[in-house]
């Protein structure tokens, strides 16, 4: 019998399960069943409403919980899902309205248990639950380990659209969206495990890891002065992704504050939206909010700007000195580019500052060993590309792959050289030296076909100390 019929099988036995225990919620079913079944911000044209005519359904999985041939290819994946198990004596389907069913439900438990493995039920709460005080089965298996490993549902993305839903849910509120953006941890690509940090920085995440672990523990002794950090570092050398990262390792929502976006179109509403800002994070607790460019606090305060700008500017810090990681389950992380910028009242208001410097040579062959992981190089040597790459930061060398490969896909290759390496950190240099030629006073010659970029280059030395734009 396929894996097919496995996953299939274990829908139906745990939907069954669910709709008989009701000491079971939703944190007790695996995310990719219960996103099938969140009614969470539905709005219901029922007529019943008071006013509109529309009432919106209470969050949460209703009982029973039936499978059909959609919600069994929604939650498994599986193109077929009736076909999988249509040979099974134990299963049946309503040809009418195409629901699914186990006919024998203890036939299929039996079947079940023949196939499935401790770590693939450790997965799945609801029926880690049942065969841990089932007597006729010895799995070694506990509800409570199981509900650890599962992802909490306020990190599922069904459950944060109808959180944002229902509290956006006037036409003036969508403005303010153009001011954040929500990630689920599912649609995070990048873990801790993708990147390469330096000892420093690993030790910081670690404290804070079980600063977020022991949470309870820390209010108890009155330490609430923890959980905001400062990422600093040159543009490229991992700051985002690393928050990012670190919302998908510990299954929590990643919301982002555009700072940027706080322009004159925001103006009069500015303070309001940066308000509302900090009360969603707060409604998606526990979660990261995540501020970049946070040296535009800095630059506000000491410029000539509008008053509502500085206002909104004045809300910001006030909102971060009023929201913790103990109360409120928010961890704050803000980043810059530019710390020379900042001013005192913008330092004070972090209690951990992590530096994020550009990788040196052994960080470089390290991060050339991952982001080269999937990809197949002929006598590749990450030390010598790390060699001639002095400077560069992940982001660059990210760059210079993706020059490398493709440059082999024009000769119809997948297969890279060292070679094919070595002539994308040329090229790479190349529109390095272009992007930071002084347009006014440099060798205009060399911006032509026929110009000598080389030339051009070697007036006063090339570099690549300098800032990027792009940071990863």
């Amino acid at each position: 019998m396929s894996n097919a019929a496995l996953d299939v099988v274990e829908f139906l036995l745990t939907t069954s399960v669910y709709s008989d225990d009701r000491t079971l919620d939703e944190n007790d079913l695996p995310p990719s069943f219960r996103r099938v079944y969140w009614t969470g911000g539905v709005d219901d044209d029922s007529g019943d409403g008071d006013n509109s005519g529309t009432n919106r359904k209470p969050a949460g999985i209703s009982r029973p919980l039936s499978v059909t041939t959609t919600t069994a290819r929604e939650a498994t994946d599986i193109d077929r899902p009736w076909e999988a198990i249509a040979e099974l004596m134990f299963t049946e389907r309503d040809e009418f309205s195409g629901t699914i069913t186990l006919a024998q439900q203890e036939m299929a438990e039996e079947w079940f248990a023949e196939r499935v493995d401790e770590d693939r039920l450790l997965e799945n709460p609801t029926l880690a639950k049942y065969f841990e005080r089932h007597d006729d089965y010895d799995f070694d298996v506990t509800h409570e380990e199981a509900r650890e490993r599962n992802r909490p549902i306020q990190a599922d993305r069904v459950w944060i659209d109808g959180l944002l839903n229902q509290y956006f849910d006037e036409d003036d509120d969508e403005e303010m969206l153009d001011l954040v953006e929500v990630r689920a941890p599912e649609e995070v690509e990048t873990s801790l495990d993708d990147l390469v940090l330096t000892d420093d920085q690993e030790n910081e995440l670690d404290k804070i890891s079980k600063a977020i672990e022991h949470r309870e523990y820390l209010a108890n002794i009155g330490l609430r002065e923890i959980g905001k950090l400062l990422f600093v570092g040159p543009p490229g050398t991992g700051k985002t992704s690393t928050a990012q990262a670190l919302a998908q390792d510990m299954d929590l929502p990643f919301v982002e504050v555009k700072l940027s976006m706080i322009t004159s179109q925001y103006l009069g509403e500015t303070a309001k939206n940066v308000d509302k800002t900090f009360e969603v994070a707060k409604r998606l607790s526990p979660c990261i909010l995540f501020i970049d460019e946070f040296d535009f606090v800095a630059k506000t305060r000491r410029s000539d700007e509008h008053a509502a700008l500085k206002r909104a500017v004045n809300t910001l810090l006030k909102s971060i000195d009023n929201i913790s990681l103990i109360e409120d389950d928010v961890l704050l992380i803000g980043a810059t580019n530019h710390p020379d910028q900042l001013d005192d009242a913008a330092w004070r208001r972090f209690d951990e500052i992590i530096n994020f410097p550009k990788p040196d040579r052994g960080m470089r062959a390290d991060i050339l060993d991952v982001i080269t992981r999937t990809m197949d190089i002929e006598e590749f040597d990450p030390q010598l590309i790390a060699e001639v790459t002095q400077g560069l930061t992940g982001s660059d060398l990210r760059m210079v792959l993706r020059e490398a490969v493709l440059e082999a896909l024009t000769e119809d290759r997948t297969t890279l050289t060292q070679e094919d390496l070595l002539d994308a950190v040329e090229e790479f240099e190349e529109r390095d030296t272009l992007k930071n030629m002084d347009m006014m006073g440099g060798d205009h010659d060399a911006l032509v076909a026929g110009g000598d970029l080389g030339d051009a280059a070697s007036d006063g030395g090339h570099s690549h100390d300098h800032d990027h734009s792009h940071d990863h």
